[in-house]
């Protein structure tokens, strides 16, 4: 409809449901009755209603590798542990060895030890060598690793360690080929974020790698008039609160209604930007001082970045702390950056 030059207009049906009561009190659903109610709201509230505001190709191929990559690294972490799970069972000692058991070195670990029996094979001077040659670089020691691995319980052997091994290959090999790929869309994903119009507003946010200056792109988008203000901008992205009033009642809730990936992108990012920006880290630790927990905290955080991403969005220009007032003026009058 859209590439046809159809102007659209976005009604939720949760907005639909509620309109059905404007011209009776049953509610029922019906298309031709619902399609009347639709017709009639376009006609008297057309200025409350939002049209349909696509974003560039560019966003949407890279929301698509952004979300493609996410897919990938959640089958890695359910591959994963269901390796660990097999190795619990059948040969436990390579689990807790080294600091993942998907990073390089475990696999690489596994790949030339798979089993209880090779693994009998190794010997403090052989493991150093084994550790050597595929450049590993951790502070544990060869004779501690192999005095972990001989503490560890002993594995199955014989037919059953036979038969087992060919479990772990086969996990092995399919968790190596998901992190071949989850490499080459990080790779992807970078080169499409470095063509985007809108990459150095992202890329300027304070601990904001390509990963998530992209996945922020990619949920935000580049069609600014689909957030008209930032308060439409926090709220989808549920960072601001639901109220409720009536009467004296009033109460303030956690926001259901929300694009949840957004919500992912934004908060993920919000909680690791306080390392970096003191007046996050100010934010923070004032919400947190108020009683409220580590996620509460953090959505706090997030709806105060909103109105500064917002800004920078609309006007197309990178994040510059120095023409940030809230952080200057946490630094104070005597900061050169503030004279």
């Amino acid at each position: 409809m859209l590439a046809a030059g159809v102007t659209v207009v976005v009604i939720s049906p949760n907005q639909l449901k509620n309109l059905r009561s404007r011209y009776g009190q049953a509610g029922n659903k019906d298309d031709r009755f619902d399609a009347f109610v639709l017709a009639d709201t376009l006609r008297t509230d057309r200025l409350r209603l939002r049209t349909l505001t696509p974003d560039s190709p560019a966003t949407v191929a890279l929301r698509a590798a952004v979300g493609a990559r996410k897919d990938l690294v959640h089958h890695r972490v359910a591959l994963c542990n269901q390796l660990r799970a097999h190795l619990k069972t059948f040969y436990p000692a390579p689990v807790g060895l080294f600091h993942e058991l998907d990073g390089l070195m475990s696999l690489k670990f596994l790949a030339r030890f798979d089993c209880q029996d090779r693994v009998d094979w190794l010997t403090p001077k052989r493991l150093g060598a084994f550790l050597a040659g595929i450049r590993y670089c951790g502070s544990t020691t060869p004779e501690a690793m192999h005095g972990r691995i001989v503490a560890a319980p002993r594995g199955a052997i014989g037919d059953a360690g036979a038969a087992a091994v060919h479990v772990t290959r086969a996990l092995l090999a399919a968790l190596q080929a998901l992190i071949v790929q989850i490499d080459a869309l990080t790779d992807q994903i970078t080169e499409q974020l470095h063509a985007h119009a809108d990459a150095h507003i992202f890329r300027s946010l304070p601990r904001a790698q390509a990963l998530r200056a992209a996945r922020l792109l990619a949920e935000i988008g580049d069609a600014r008039g689909r957030f008209p203000t930032p308060e439409a901008l926090a709220s989808l992205a549920g960072v601001s609160p639901s109220t409720r009033q009536s009467g004296k009642s009033r109460i303030v809730g956690f926001r259901w209604a929300v694009d949840r990936q957004l919500r992912d992108a934004l908060v993920e990012w919000a909680g690791d930007s306080r390392l970096s920006s003191p007046w996050a880290a100010d934010i923070y630790s004032r919400a947190r001082a108020r009683g409220h927990d580590h996620p509460h905290a953090v959505r706090v955080l997030a709806r105060a970045w909103v109105y500064v991403i917002w800004r920078c969005w609309q006007d197309g220009v990178a994040y510059d702390p120095a023409r940030h007032g809230g952080a200057q003026r946490l630094r104070g009058p005597s900061s050169p950056s503030a004279a």
